[in-house]
């Protein structure tokens, strides 16, 4: 089996993708392992089959199988109330904590929504003591099982939970990365695979790459993507087209190792498959794990996303058939879903249609771009800026501090900052839009809050206000 190469590199350069490591598993075997492009724009280095990416969400698939691995060990259930292995553990009041199961943790169905900005811009002060503690000040907004809504929080919690059956007496996140370690990462053979910022980025590493303000690839700040490490179960880890593939051949053995060692039982690891809740009409979240039924067969499968990175990892149990993809550019989701139809094409002999959607992916990249940049003043209207207090704050997402430097005004809030743009909406009011590649396009809306100067930002469902504060 084969994936043409050449529609892959011309993806890529359409795309602005500068590489990409993959692999493809038939019969178990791996038929191809391989790195296109370079680690870092305007340097020579080669990506290759080591290079290490952060896999992100992917991460989730590991975590909950390492809590496959405590379930054989008689350490805990699936349907095990988590207060009963860790009495800490708080969901929004005492009646929505007591409900939570250990499979609610991570099956993305329990009605918590994601509220990402929480832990994303304060994470120089978050720990994973304090990533558990945030969960207790949150609350479903839908019943269980009646809506997809995805937690990073709540997975977290899951390899915390798990981290401390396995040793109680050690930090989370040490425990955790102990636990990984020792019953995964090792048996697996993915020793190069690490949580460790630091020893990732001393070594054979992809940096990261995103969009500017005009639809170029540039290379992009590390800095934002330090605040997975306080919840880093649901998407820390760092590994290569190699290593993940080891783990993509154990779920296509059932659990089993090359030698034959049964390292994660059978039944233990299929019930992260089972649907938990419906994610669309032929896709349902499990466990850790997504399962696409769209072209008549099961695609095991789960994405991952941080700043800069961007991947997939996939396996069809039925035909014995993997992938993994691992990109260090921000455009790079919009190839993965071609890579994908490829790969079915190739297998069930398909109508060739992935070419026309990675072209089409570069179109309507192109397209967004220019017709958002239209209505961008760039550098930020002076006239407007002009206007912002010098520093507000937000008790659920820190400082903010307007820096100038001649006509470019940069927003700090402290962890990482991005220079911004300004807009004017359709209802008249003003909006600043931060321009640094990764975080092209975070939106703060110009307001008032009890009379004070306010910048609001929002997520799906919820508003913060940043409210001017007094100079340090």
């Amino acid at each position: 089996m084969c994936i043409d190469v050449p529609d892959l590199e011309s993806g890529m350069k359409d795309l602005g993708i500068p590489g990409v490591a993959w692999s493809l598993v038939d019969g178990g075997k791996v038929v191809h392992l391989a790195g296109l492009g370079v680690r870092e724009l305007g340097k020579s280095r080669k990506v290759d089959p080591d290079t290490l990416f952060i896999a992100a969400s992917n991460t989730k698939a590991l975590t909950t199988l390492l809590l496959a691995k405590l379930v054989d060990e008689g350490k805990l259930g699936w349907d095990q109330p988590v207060t009963e292995i860790f009495p800490g553990f708080k969901l929004g009041d005492a009646e929505t904590t007591r409900q939570v199961k250990v499979k609610h943790l991570v099956c993305a169905c329990t009605g918590l929504p994601r509220q990402d900005l929480e832990w994303l811009f304060e994470f120089e002060k978050e720990t994973p003591a304090s990533s558990m503690a945030l969960l207790g000040t949150m609350q479903p907004t839908s019943k269980y099982g009646e809506v997809f809504q995805y937690s990073n929080l709540m997975a977290a919690a899951a390899g915390y939970v798990g981290a401390h059956l396995h040793d109680p007496k050690r930090e989370l996140g040490k425990a955790y990365d102990d636990a990984m370690r020792t019953k995964l990462l090792v048996p697996l053979g993915m020793k190069d695979s690490t949580f460790d910022f630091a020893r990732a980025l001393k070594g054979n590493h992809a940096s990261p790459h995103g969009d500017d303000v005009d639809g170029n690839t540039r290379v992009a700040r590390m800095d934002n993507n330090y605040a997975v490490v306080s919840v880093r179960p649901a998407g820390g880890i760092w590994t290569s087209a190699r290593e993940l593939t080891r783990y993509v051949q154990l779920e296509l053995a059932n659990g089993k190792l090359p030698d034959g060692r049964q390292l994660v039982s059978k039944e233990n690891l299929l019930e992260r498959r089972k649907p938990q809740v419906a994610v669309a009409e032929d896709v349902t979240y499990g466990m850790g794990l997504e399962v696409d039924t769209q072209w008549g067969i099961p695609v095991v499968f789960h994405g991952g996303s941080m700043f800069g990175y961007k991947s997939n990892m996939y396996f069809l149990p039925d035909q014995g058939v993997g992938a993994v993809v691992l990109t260090n550019s921000d455009p790079g989701w919009r190839i993965l879903g071609p890579f994908l139809r490829r790969l079915v094409e190739v297998l069930f002999d398909g109508r060739p249609e992935a070419v026309a959607q990675l072209k089409a992916a570069a179109s309507a990249r192109k397209a967004e771009i220019a017709k958002e940049r239209e209505r961008l003043v760039v550098p930020a209207a002076s006239e407007e800026v002009a206007k912002l207090a010098a520093r507000y704050g937000s008790k659920a997402l820190g400082d903010l501090m307007v820096l100038r430097d001649g006509p470019s005004t940069t927003f700090d809030f402290g962890g990482w900052r991005s220079a911004v743009a300004s807009r004017k909406n359709d209802d008249g009011t003003i909006s600043f839009i931060t321009i640094a590649p990764t975080i092209v396009g975070l939106e703060l809306v110009v307001a008032e809050r009890d009379g004070r100067k306010a910048l609001v930002v929002r997520d799906a469902q919820h508003e913060y206000a940043f409210v001017e504060a007094p100079p340090r």
